[in-house]
């Protein structure tokens, strides 16, 4: 499998990756697909995904059952785009849970291909943290997946044990087959994941309708309304991305919550939203703009892994992809009709703007930011007790950690649970860093402070070109075979991972 990766990769060659426009700070490391077909823009309404129900509740856990499979929904008007979803929507339903409160969702397989999901910084046991060779297979499905060191294979179903020990977080799930997350997670298998706990719900912050969810995500169309995406293979037994694309896909059209550049009517009141970046490789520099140009203030209540200790004002935010970024906007002074829109300044032409804000109710509101968020125990460099480096490269034709490609039986790093390392990563291009399991708060970028926003707990950090990222990260909750990895999905394919082992 590791030499299929190097002949892949080699083919694409070093040429087409050192044209990604490397220096720069823009969408980052990729190539863009053009759609054959493309849906207009502000004219579907913003969907709100389901939340889910559970089929039962006991003593010790609520039981859901969420069901891959395909189904077919309108994007392109008068034409159908087959997408691969949970429950078949996309996104899939909201899982929402309480902190302390245990959660079994069973997943079951009705697609054509092999799935593993993974909830994307959930604090959980190794065997359900949606390990990419732990698979989930349709029955009968042939040929079987290769046997690889670490794997298992479930036919048909099986069940996630979610603890649900941690704070207040906005989460997401999505599918982390090895070799394949790219393609199955553009075909649709993502979905929110919301966690609540007392100290959240005493905050007078803007809650149910005036609590937005946004999966952000890039998708490219063929001329029949389909997802078009650069496999080597649609049927999906030889992984990888076509040529130039290994470096990461770009699509050209903005889904929000699976629809293109949607709008949403909203009152003169303020309005919590929970940004996040779903796409398969593309940066955003998101930023909310009135209708006379100026830029509203967004108010940052929480990073990836809950609330912040006090909230911090900005114009704008990036995100790379895997980050969440928990904002609050104020419409309260806008007149009635006007249009707010959510840009994108790392766009260009359509992919420059995401979606419209309308407002179209006046109305009194009661909510407020307070000073004070929630208590959060802030790091320091001496609270760690080791230091680790690690390099993201693309190394001879390869896309590599540490100079090696993944090898599910391999491991990098041996943490001790309950203790804090520093954790050192570098890189050539774009990389998105993601660390399954353990929360972190970034310590310096390129030797200086963190971005604005990178305050907080966290589980992904954008790491930029040729620059060191310090994170303090934090190794609590279970022991185990845990992964870091780059969630630039088509670097994640092409064996930009490693494992590390919580002893």
């Amino acid at each position: 499998m590791n030499l299929h990766r190097r002949t892949l990769l080699t083919l694409a060659g070093v040429t087409a990756v050192a044209g990604c426009g490397r220096l720069s700070d823009g969408p980052g490391t990729g190539r863009l697909l053009t759609s054959k077909v493309r849906p207009p823009r502000f004219s579907r309404p913003l969907p709100i995904p389901a939340t889910a129900r559970p089929v039962r509740v006991t003593a010790d856990a609520d039981h859901y059952v969420l069901t891959q499979k395909a189904a077919d929904v309108e994007l392109v008007p008068g034409q159908k785009t087959r997408i691969w979803g949970y429950d078949g929507t996309f996104p899939g339903p909201t899982l929402r849970a309480r902190t302390g409160r245990p959660m079994v969702v069973t997943m079951r397989n009705e697609l054509p291909v092999p799935t593993s999901t993974h909830l994307h910084g959930g604090v959980n046991p190794p065997d359900s943290d949606g390990f990419p060779n732990d698979l989930t297979v349709p029955r009968g499905y042939s040929p079987a997946p290769p046997s690889s060191p670490g794997g298992r294979v479930h036919e048909a179903s099986r069940d996630y044990q979610y603890p649900n020990d941690q704070r207040a977080a906005t989460l997401w799930y999505h599918d982390h087959r090895m070799d394949f997350t790219g393609p199955q997670v553009w075909r649709g298998l993502a979905g929110l994941f919301l966690i609540t706990d007392p100290a959240e719900e005493a905050l007078p912050l803007p809650r149910d309708e005036r609590d937005l969810p946004l999966l952000i995500c890039d998708r490219s169309f063929d001329a029949d309304g389909s997802f078009a995406y650069p496999a080597h293979d649609m049927a999906m037994h030889q992984p990888g991305a076509r040529g130039e694309f290994v470096t990461g896909v770009f699509g050209d059209v903005i889904l929000v919550n699976g629809a293109p550049w949607p709008r949403h009517e909203v009152d003169t009141a303020r309005y919590r939203i929970r940004l996040v970046n779903a796409s398969n490789a593309r940066r955003y520099r998101l930023a909310f703009r009135a209708p006379d140009g100026r830029r509203l203030p967004m108010v940052q209540i929480g990073s990836d892994d809950g609330l912040l200790p006090a909230p911090v004002s900005h114009d704008e935010i990036i995100m790379t992809p895997g980050e969440r970024h928990d904002v609050v906007v104020d419409f309260g002074d806008l007149p009635i009709g006007a249009e707010v829109t959510l840009v994108n300044d790392f766009g260009t032409g359509a992919t420059g703007e995401v979606m419209r804000f309308v407002v179209a109710r006046k109305v009194a509101d009661d909510t407020r930011i307070p000073e004070r968020l929630t208590p959060v125990d802030q790091l320091a460099r001496k609270d760690a007790v080791a230091e680790r480096q690690f390099d993201f490269r693309y190394d001879e034709g390869r896309w590599t950690v540490n100079g090696q490609l993944y090898d599910p039986a391999g491991s990098l790093a041996a943490p001790r649970l309950d203790t804090v390392e520093l954790w050192r990563f570098t890189s050539d291009f774009h990389h998105p860093v993601h660390l399954h399991l353990a929360h972190f708060q970034v310590l310096s970028r390129a030797g200086q402070s963190p971005e604005p926003w990178e305050s907080g707990w966290k589980d992904t950090v954008d790491v930029r070109p040729y620059e060191t990222v310090e994170v303090l990260a934090k190794f609590a909750g279970h022991r185990g075979k845990y992964m870091l990895h780059c969630h630039n999905l088509e670097h994640e394919d092409m064996a930009m991972m490693a494992n590390f082992d919580v002893v």
